[in-house]
């Protein structure tokens, strides 16, 4: 088994807690700052609240990986994903409200139980994952700043 992963990114976002999390929530909104390459389904009902099921799918023909997820955590704010798949591990999503609007802490805490995948992942991909987390979080900022400056006009 290897040893835990951990990649953290925060973003300040210019838009309140209530609204950054509602894009983190709500699977329309999600898909418009997923990775292109990702697609989020829900496995039955969609929720986020505690036991809520999805799964998250690479778009790569035919093999299509995916890591079937479930809500372990949840409090206002505060979603935490347990996942299972070629990764183990959680994705952590807090939203820590503050005078400038939200700052938003991404935590994707992983372990990859095959040594090849793993050797693989830690030589063709981490960084790529680590640069990708970045550009999700400011396609999430955009998504979040847009939904508060519209909400704001009503």
């Amino acid at each position: 088994m290897s040893s835990p992963q951990i990649f953290e990114q925060t973003i300040q976002i210019n838009a309140s807690a209530t609204v950054v999390e509602k894009c983190i929530t709500d699977l329309d909104l999600m898909h418009r700052w997923l990775n292109p390459a990702l697609r989020c389904e829900s496995v039955g009902q969609w929720t986020t609240e505690i036991g809520g099921r999805s799964r998250f799918i690479i778009k790569i023909p035919v093999i299509e990986p995916t890591l079937k997820s479930v809500v372990v955590k949840r409090e206002p704010g505060l979603i935490v994903w347990a996942f299972d798949g070629f990764f183990k591990g959680r994705d952590r999503w807090e939203c820590q409200p503050n005078i400038k609007g939200t700052r938003l802490i991404n935590r994707f805490e992983f372990t990859i139980p095959n040594p090849v995948v793993h050797w693989g992942f830690n030589l063709f991909a981490a960084n790529l994952t680590k640069q990708d987390m970045k550009a999700q979080l400011k396609r999430l900022k955009r998504v979040a700043e847009e939904i508060y400056l519209l909400e704001g006009s009503k």
